[in-house]
């Protein structure tokens, strides 16, 4: 029982997977406006998860009940699992990002630019934008990642753990291409896919 209590204490210092990825994808959603057929697909599998939560807690009553036990003595490990996005900084941030993607969304369309793998975005091909925009785009860009580069270092500040920065953008980084509409460009293991 100790054990599993020491287990229990220990969430506290690790990164919040779970909820960094449920704040990742609002915010992402937000950015990109893609509301599409994302929370249908969410449903249905939250659906399943239920049933397969009811079976075991059927078959493990004993279980469950040490599970409630343990959540009664320690109820700091549910406040630390949370992701903090409400901040000024990050509400800007989440803005300024969301009104530039209605300019970037034609060069995503056209294969000019795509996620990289460090969750920023990458001109992937600046053939595909007439001469007279390059120079826009470039700038887009550069506006884009320096308000990524902020929002992930002031998600891991908001919540005290700095040191959470490399997860947040690991987890945003997955987050941006699942969320993408389809057609959009992504860098996977050094080579671009498109979605």
């Amino acid at each position: 029982m100790s054990l599993l209590l020491g287990a229990c204490v220990t969430i506290n210092i690790y990164f919040p997977a779970a909820a960094a990825e449920e704040a990742a994808r609002e915010i992402v959603r937000d950015v990109l406006d893609s509301t599409g057929q994302q929370p249908q697909q969410n449903g249905a599998e939250n659906s399943e998860g239920k049933n397969d939560q009811s079976r075991v807690e059927a078959a493990q009553p004993g279980l469950l009940l040490l599970g409630h036990l343990i959540e009664a003595m320690i109820p700091a490990a549910h406040a630390a699992a949370d992701i903090n996005i409400n901040t000024p900084a990050v509400s800007r941030l989440r803005a300024s990002m969301q009104k530039r993607q209605q300019m970037l969304a034609p060069f995503y369309r056209a294969g000019a630019i795509g996620f990289d793998e460090n969750a920023l975005v990458a001109v992937r091909d600046l053939k595909a934008v007439i001469l007279k925009d390059r120079n826009r785009v470039k700038k887009l860009v550069a506006d884009e990642n320096r308000d990524r580069n902020a929002l992930y270092r002031e998600i891991a500040r908001a919540n005290a753990h700095p040191e959470w920065e490399a997860d947040i953008r690991k987890t945003f980084s997955r987050i941006w291409v699942e969320e993408a509409p389809k057609g959009y460009w992504y860098k996977k293991a050094g080579s671009w896919k498109k979605k």
